[in-house]
């Protein structure tokens, strides 16, 4: 009986624990709501989780990267929302082709991420208020372009928008194809590469990254570039889903990222946690808005009462479980 008692307790002080306890709370609320409202648990609806979410899940990728270098990017929702304002004023008034907006948004992503990173390893400062800054400074370039919403109706975007991929029996989007095969892409190097395990040393111990040798001014400039990239990557999916350019388009979305990613079982601190917890996070914020929608009753600001009473309770777990993991 006691070595049962000291192996649960050890599984309870591991620090993948909080990434467990994620997948078992997602199946816990897909059960609940196949138990509590017919036709919950189809196949579509499943599926609907990743299509309604793609853009969510392609912004908490990057999102992962920076928390476990132990950074935070508070620009990404309005990255987002520049990427659809500049696809859309691309499209319709200087008429470039939709290939080449793709490539220019994606650049001017990365390039912004890039510019964050040197600002705050260069200059020394905290990255919450520079990208708090690049937030703001995203936000309101947003409104240069226009105050109103501006239409896309490009052929390629349109028939993207419309593009049902058959998987077994349902379809998925173009937008959750991309987001899947992102997320896998991102697990590769994370775990496979001397990039992943530099930013993981760096999330751990900067000054024992630095003493080892590892260039942490270089990592941490690429990873805020991929965050910027997945942001603006997360722009176009969200221009495809939506068809428009707008200012107010992904408010607040990066704090939904930041909490897909504490709830996947990434360590808010930086140095431990899974890319792969992106995905079960953005599914369980998906299955919480699923079940409100499907229920009917409540106000849709239910979810982000129950998603901020979920952080606030995966947060706490972190920081029990954070004095116990190896240093």
């Amino acid at each position: 009986m006691s070595a049962v008692l000291n192996s649960a307790r050890g599984v309870a002080g591991a620090p993948y624990f909080t990434s467990v306890v994620t997948v078992v709370l997602l199946a816990v609320l897909l059960l609940a709501g196949g138990a509590a409202y017919p036709g919950f648990l189809s196949w579509q609806v499943m599926l609907n989780l990743l299509i309604d979410n793609a853009f969510l899940l392609v912004l908490a990728i990057g999102m992962g990267l920076v928390i476990l270098s132990g950074g935070i990017d508070l620009s990404v929702g309005s990255v987002l929302a520049l990427t659809t304002m500049v696809a859309a004023w691309l499209l319709n008034a200087a008429h470039w082709p939709p290939a080449l907006v793709i490539v220019a948004v994606l650049l001017m992503g990365a390039l912004f991420g890039a510019a964050q990173g040197a600002i705050i390893h260069y200059f020394q400062l905290q990255p919450f208020i520079v990208t708090l800054a690049g937030m703001f400074l995203a936000r309101g370039l947003c409104y240069l372009i226009s105050i109103e919403s501006i239409t896309i109706d490009d052929p390629l975007f349109v028939a993207v928008s419309q593009v049902q991929v058959p998987v077994l029996g349902g379809f998925l989007s173009v937008g959750a194809l991309v987001a899947l095969a992102l997320l896998a892409a991102t697990i590769w190097v994370s775990r496979r590469t001397a990039f992943g395990r530099a930013v993981y040393a760096i999330g751990g111990n900067e000054q024992s990254a630095l003493m080892m040798g590892l260039p942490v001014g270089r990592t941490r400039m690429l990873v805020y570039s991929f965050s910027g990239l997945c942001a603006s990557l997360g722009g176009v999916l969200f221009a495809f889903y939506m068809l428009s350019g707008y200012g107010q388009h992904a408010q607040g979305t990066e704090l939904d990222a930041i909490a897909a990613v504490v709830i996947g079982g990434t360590l808010l601190s930086g140095g431990y946690g899974y890319v792969a917890g992106a995905l079960s996070g953005v599914l369980v914020l998906g299955t919480i808005q699923t079940l409100i929608a499907f229920d009917g009753t409540l106000s849709s600001w239910w979810t982000k009462i129950v998603i901020g009473a979920l952080l606030f309770l995966f947060c706490v777990v972190q920081r029990l479980l954070s004095a116990r993991v190896p240093s």
